[in-house]
């Protein structure tokens, strides 16, 4: 039931958003055109090796336990699950994946922070763009963390740091450690409160070229509830909403706009 109001909400998204032909900004049109959705989009080099290790992952028999700090998934239950249903049903998309990709390509941030590690597919497009940048991940889960180290081997990241445990406790900790924050994937837990908690501490060590980006900001009406809470915050200045992700730009020489646009 909840992926058929999932699918009734994206098509009525679809029927209301724009696209580049509905945008005035000249930042927000030059975004659009060579991130969000580019005419012609380049397979880049570690796109192959990132997807060769998501296939491993679908085809694995191997079980884990999971511990689930989040909301869960829309798809599995339980606790002991195969990493191909798993990979299957919770890993982010070849196709989003590669928008935060081009996303982290044209906003070059140096410390970026990924809430939400799981099998590390995500991380790995974030971190693949520069090898310089920093990528902070945090797993709940330790076995979950376990494999998603054994990939970050396989693909040779060295510029992922993977931090296990509760994020309540050890995002703060991070966060106190570090000067400013460029860049941050929210993909943790799907819930009002949490969500807000952690917007609230990474947004501590935001500047005026940060991008936050939050996913499925459609998934339940409390994420809903959740990212328009986010867009009537003072610091978020321009917001995108592309269903699946919300984009949060701190460009405090541009008026509050909000968008809603077609990938």
């Amino acid at each position: 039931m909840k992926r058929i109001s999932l699918l009734l909400k994206y098509i009525i998204f679809r029927l209301q958003a724009g696209n580049e032909h509905s945008i005035h900004s000249p930042f927000l049109f030059e975004l659009y055109t060579t991130a969000i959705a580019p005419k012609s989009k380049t397979y880049y080099y570690c796109y192959k090796k990132i997807e060769a290790i998501r296939q491993l992952l679908l085809k694995s028999e191997a079980t884990i336990k999971v511990k689930d700090y989040g909301a869960g998934s829309l798809m599995v239950d339980g606790t002991e699950r195969k990493l191909k249903d798993i990979a299957r049903t919770s890993l982010k998309s070849s196709h989003l994946s590669q928008l935060l990709f081009r996303l982290i390509n044209y906003a070059k941030p140096s410390v970026i922070i990924d809430l939400g590690t799981s099998f590390g597919i995500t991380t790995l497009y974030l971190a693949g763009v520069n090898k310089k940048s920093k990528v902070h991940t945090f797993e709940g889960c330790p076995e979950t963390a376990r494999i998603a180290l054994a990939n970050f081997k396989k693909a040779g990241a060295c510029n992922v740091y993977l931090i296990i445990g509760n994020l309540d406790n050890t995002l703060e900790e991070k966060i106190h450690e570090i000067n400013s924050i460029d860049f941050v994937f929210f993909d943790a837990n799907h819930r009002k409160e949490p969500t807000l908690k952690y917007f609230n501490l990474c947004l501590s060590k935001a500047h005026e070229g940060s991008l936050f980006v939050f996913d499925d900001i459609h998934w339940s009406p409390e994420m809903e509830q959740t990212w328009e809470e986010i867009k009537a915050h003072p610091k978020a200045l321009i917001t995108v909403d592309l269903f699946f992700m919300g984009l949060v730009f701190f460009r405090t020489n541009q008026p509050k706009q909000h968008f809603k646009l077609r990938i």
